[in-house]
């Protein structure tokens, strides 16, 4: 295999993924909030709690609408540039990458499209059933994709027959500790990001004075109590599958811990074991990754500490300008540390695609490396318009009152001009 094509098609891969990741991650959380939203409305017939759902529903329906988009072609990247991947290890991983198409692509989406034209038209309880079947979905598409994930990462329930990997245990791959925890790992980070937008962009409001107080009051609060809790989920299970690194993959815990004796050792038996090569994974790539993601925590957890103290104090909440500014500047935090943890998981696991039992360099599809750099060229321009038109459509829906959304308007009531809206 051509060295330029392998290195062209890792950062093709990695920048299709990041992408697409950081769509998966506010879609999961940001939908957990409007459906617990949606249900104390549709308990208490708050119109607050109504024009809320609205409001944070409409910023869920476009990442979501975008963020199918990358998906797909991150599938077809995936298929494109991986085959030998697919070829070898297909029969143990395929099923579960086969089950998460099917529950983000249809059932997922067929549940928010009956929400999206159902408001008015089904029964309130009938609403509220379609958006929990949309999150429980999403919960769903995430645990599959981490199964799959998690086989690359610690393989097991598989035989090898000649130069393909047969499974032998469906349990083993579904309950693999190293797809279990990421999964939870992955839910709580999901929740941190959906709580940090939340709180950010309610807090823009607040800044502004706006005339929507007491909506934004909650959804502040909304956002603060929910990062800080799903903050220590998230630290919880990945510390936890910091503790299984040196049983699964002792290789990347020596990297990142610099035990530079424990590298050279490892290294020596790898080579005894698979033959001549490297086996040590990228030190700066591997270090970098797990150290930013530690830092951009510890930034998080400083944050919502006193945020979830002043989060009780209502006037503190609507006028605290300094602090609003805060919670805006703070909402990329979730991302960079989603991105950086990603980095380490998969940098650390090189060069094996499938730890132990593939190598990367012999999963890669034949292609030329000029066909791989227009590829990664096309790839590349096609995630970043969607990123862009991605953040111009939340930046701009999110700066409007919640009653200029459009999402579940009653039939009869007129959009506000500009001229009324601002009075």
């Amino acid at each position: 295999m051509n060295p330029e094509t392998l290195d062209l098609a890792r950062l093709q891969f990695a920048l299709t993924a990041g992408g697409h990741f950081l769509f998966v991650a506010l879609t999961i959380g940001l939908a957990t909030l409007v459906a617990c939203i949606q249900t104390s409305a549709t308990l208490s017939r708050n119109p607050v709690h109504q024009r809320m759902t609205r409001f944070w529903g409409q910023l869920y329906v476009i990442n979501y609408a975008v963020g199918i988009v990358t998906g797909l072609v991150m599938e077809f990247q995936f298929g494109l540039a991986w085959s030998g991947l697919t070829h070898q290890a297909g029969n143990v991983f395929g099923a579960s990458l086969a089950m998460e198409t099917l529950v983000a692509f249809f059932v997922e989406s067929t549940f928010l499209g009956l929400w999206i034209f159902g408001w008015g038209r089904l029964n309130r309880w009938v609403h509220l059933g379609l958006i929990w079947g949309v999150t429980i979905t999403a919960y769903a598409s995430a645990y599959w994709i981490m199964v799959s994930n998690g086989f690359l990462q610690n393989p097991v329930g598989y035989e090898r027959v000649g130069d393909e990997l047969r499974l032998t245990d469906s349990w083993a791959v579904l309950t693999n500790p190293s797809a279990t925890t990421a999964f939870w790992h992955i839910l709580g980070g999901s929740l941190v990001t959906a709580g940090f937008f939340v709180a950010g962009i309610s807090a823009m409001h607040l800044f502004r004075r706006t005339a929507e107080t007491e909506l934004f009051t909650r959804s502040l609060r909304i956002g603060v109590f929910t990062a800080l809790p799903a903050l220590f989920v998230t630290a919880t299970a990945g510390g936890l599958q910091f503790a299984a690194l040196d049983g699964v993959q002792p290789m990347k815990s020596a990297v990142f811990g610099r035990e530079t004796g424990e590298i050279a050792r490892l290294q020596a038996e790898q080579v005894a074991r698979f033959g001549a090569g490297d086996y040590v994974p990228p030190e700066a790539w591997t270090r970098v990754g797990g150290v930013v993601m530690l830092l951009a925590f510890a930034l998080m957890l400083y944050l919502l500490l006193p945020s979830a103290l002043l989060a009780l104090f209502r006037p503190v909440v609507r006028r605290f300008r300094l602090w609003h500014l805060l919670l805006v500047a703070a909402i990329p935090l979730p991302y960079i540390a989603m991105l950086a943890g990603w980095v380490f998981r998969e940098m650390g696991r090189q060069p094996w695609v499938i730890n132990g039992v593939l190598l990367t360099r012999d999963a890669v599809s034949d292609v030329s490396p000029a066909a791989m750099r227009a590829s990664l060229v096309a790839f590349t321009v096609l995630f970043g318009l969607l990123l862009v038109v991605n953040w111009a459509l939340l930046l701009r829906q999110a700066g409007r009152a919640p009653d200029q959304v459009a999402l579940g308007r009653p039939e009869g009531e007129t959009r506000p001009t500009p001229i009324t809206a601002s009075l």
